[in-house]
């Protein structure tokens, strides 16, 4: 499952100027609740002192930041929180705003999966070009969230492009940086994810392993056997028999 990435912009005095419907998610905060305030507004009092001091160092040398440490939801409980932060300049070199991306560390084991969360990201542009390719592929996220467009298996590159009033090269762009794939495989893995799902679901019961992948966006029998085995490790029999066995164990206990 592609996992919640809060993204934080805000001026270079720290203000927020946008954040993505995923800080939503994380956090409880609207956009309209942060606008204008402080991300520091996350921290509470289990808030580690030295990462706040690293991270404000950071921010102070104007210097890219990549730390962890204890935030608090909107209705006051605290995860840890997994932060990449970078500055950025226009073509005069003169700090213009502060980009972050966050995730939730109980949800987010290894960051090292995500590119998004890695320093060697470059979003230092004059016309924070960086951040209007993001905005882009969080719309993509909110479309395919909102919207389960995956589950139309004539899905295409330029439909969905379409749907998002931009350009196939563009969009595929940006799933491959932002998401590390290419479009096909971004779309699969949430059809995966589905079918993962509904194989769980009393209700889906009657269904053969290939029933299910059809309502899950899937057309072609091969295709969802090779791309199951290919996120999952497993091909779908053994999954089964797998999550089944698991089943039997708790019930047992």
């Amino acid at each position: 499952m592609v996992p919640y990435i809060a993204v934080i912009v805000t001026d270079a005095q720290r203000r927020i100027l946008w954040v993505n419907e995923d800080f939503t998610v994380i956090t409880g905060y609207s956009m309209s609740e942060v606008f204008g305030k402080k991300p520091s507004i996350l921290q509470g009092p289990g808030s580690e002192p030295e990462a706040i001091r690293r991270i404000r160092k950071g921010l102070e040398e104007q210097m890219p930041i990549k730390d962890t440490i204890t935030n608090y939801r909107k209705n006051g409980e605290e995860y840890p929180c997994k932060l990449i932060i970078h500055p950025i300049f226009d073509t005069d070199h003169k700090l213009t705003n502060f980009i972050a991306f966050e995730v939730d560390g109980n949800e987010v084991k290894d960051e090292a999966q995500l590119p998004i969360m890695q320093l060697n990201e470059k979003y230092s542009t004059s016309s924070l070009k960086g951040v209007e390719e993001l905005k882009l592929y969080f719309r993509l996220k909110s479309l395919i969230d909102s919207d389960k467009i995956y589950l139309d298996p004539s899905l295409t590159l330029k439909s969905v492009a379409d749907q998002l009033s931009t350009n196939t090269k563009y969009l595929s762009q940006v799933v491959n940086h932002h998401a590390g794939t290419h479009f096909q495989n971004f779309i699969n893995a949430y059809r995966i994810e589905d079918v993962k799902e509904k194989l769980g679901k009393e209700e889906f019961r009657h269904l053969t392993l290939y029933g299910i992948a059809l309502q899950c966006g899937f057309k072609n029998k091969s295709t969802f056997y090779k791309v199951f085995k290919e996120i999952c490790g497993i091909t779908p029999r053994d999954y089964l028999k797998k999550m089944k066995k698991l089943q039997t164990e708790a019930r047992s206990n």
